[in-house]
């Protein structure tokens, strides 16, 4: 049977076990975080939530991240219930009552709340919103550097904005599982969704790129999340004369591509071993791995 890994493996960490978790306000043990089966987010996947990771004792990338937090309540009328400041408060409180310092992923959670009924209306939950902070000591495994991730292309594609906009980190990512599903079942990792006129978009968790005759292309941006790593790399290219390009590109371009890579907050920089059963040559991955150092040295001096 062939093993699946994902851009989001990390080796066990025992430590995990026993970590502490914000759940509105209080602080209580993995094993007594409790949301109602009313919360809206358990009910119908109706929330915002981002991930961020911890160097050094700073969370990289805050404001960005935050940004993409607060535009995406306001996108979708949740009232987050306090600032920037509160939200960089409360992170606070739960990474020193876990004593996390370094290597650690967050992921961030808030919900429109706890419904009256169980029905779908916004109006319903009318407590307020539902706010969770999971902290993990969390590193990604070192492996998939040397071995890669396997892509599949699937029939599951991004949608337009006017159906779910993909920008928007809702907690309904079941189009996303779905991809996932269909890339399991075709023996690969994770999946390479395409957008809706057929070109290459993303993949059901990261974002995508290429390098052909070193140059750097990605999507247009249109119609996958606005990944702030995505975007670091982006600027990154630009800033030390690395061509880079946001367009429109099909399987064809990607099957033949020097080297292929996937971004997010947890993984940084993860190189794509194959597509569709069609290797990825990656001799050596000379711009994957300058854009991988660039990226190092931008948290390092970021979270310094």
């Amino acid at each position: 049977m062939t093993e699946h890994t994902t851009t989001h493996a990390a080796d066990e960490d025992v430590r995990n076990r026993d970590i502490k978790i914000y759940v509105n306000g209080d602080i209580v043990h993995r094993d007594e975080a409790r949301v109602s089966v009313y919360d809206s987010g358990f009910m119908l996947g109706d929330g915002i939530w981002e991930g961020m990771r911890l160097y050094n004792g700073t969370w990289a990338f805050f404001d960005e991240h935050m940004d993409r937090f607060f535009n995406s309540c306001k996108a979708v009328s949740i009232n987050v219930g306090m600032d920037k400041a509160g939200i960089a408060e409360a992170l606070r409180q739960t990474a020193e009552a876990n004593d996390m310092h370094n290597d650690v992923h967050c992921r961030l959670m808030l919900t429109r709340g706890i419904k009256d009924k169980p029905f779908q209306h916004p109006s319903l939950s009318t407590s307020g919103p539902t706010l969770v902070i999971i902290m993990e000591h969390s590193k990604p495994v070192d492996r998939l550097q040397s071995t890669g991730i396997r892509l599949a292309s699937v029939p599951q594609v991004r949608g337009l904005p006017h159906s779910q906009d993909p920008k928007l980190n809702s907690h309904s990512k079941l189009n996303c599982i779905i991809a996932c599903l269909q890339a399991e079942a075709a023996g690969a990792d994770e999946a390479l969704m395409l957008d809706p006129h057929g070109f290459v978009n993303t993949t059901n968790a990261c974002n995508f790129f290429i390098v052909r005759r070193g140059e750097v292309w990605t999507s247009t941006g249109d119609y996958c999340m606005n990944g702030v790593t995505r975007q670091k790399v982006i600027d990154l290219c630009r800033e030390n004369g690395i061509p880079v390009l946001e367009k429109s590109f099909s399987l064809y371009e990607a099957y033949g591509a020097d080297e292929a890579f996937l971004t997010g907050t947890f993984g940084a920089q993860t190189p794509v071993a194959e597509i569709d059963g069609r290797t990825i040559n990656n001799a050596g991955r000379p711009v994957t791995k300058r854009i991988q150092a660039l990226y190092k040295e931008l948290v390092m001096r970021h979270c310094a």
